[in-house]
């Protein structure tokens, strides 16, 4: 069965993003956000195909609000990558998946 991406929330994100041992990427969106549609499925399958090296999340910008500020998220789609607690990449608006990857792939190594 394929990895889907799961939610996240403001009372979870410390628990599942910040003290995660394993990489997070984490997709900042909102359902009214046209962009945040297209690059859904390709989030979908990198969840698939980075399982065990890296985590994928989603986060609803309307309803955590305060994690977006936090994070100073002011277009989506968002993709932050997390690292032992720390936010080291930033993806921000639609790209292709071969382009995704190589930033997923730099921030990994």
């Amino acid at each position: 069965m394929a990895v889907k991406p799961a939610s996240v929330t403001e009372q979870s994100f410390d628990a599942d993003v910040l003290k995660s041992t394993t990489p997070v990427l984490v997709d900042f969106w909102a359902t009214w956000c046209g962009p945040c549609k297209m690059i859904a499925p390709i989030v979908e399958e990198l969840a698939g195909e980075y399982e065990g090296r890296l985590r994928v999340m989603k986060l609803d910008v309307d309803e955590n609000s305060g994690i977006a500020a936090r994070y100073s998220i002011m277009s989506i789609p968002t993709l932050g990558i997390f690292r032992s607690g720390e936010l080291v990449e930033r993806i921000v608006g639609y790209m292709p998946k071969e382009a995704l990857k190589k930033r997923i792939d730099a921030a990994l190594s």
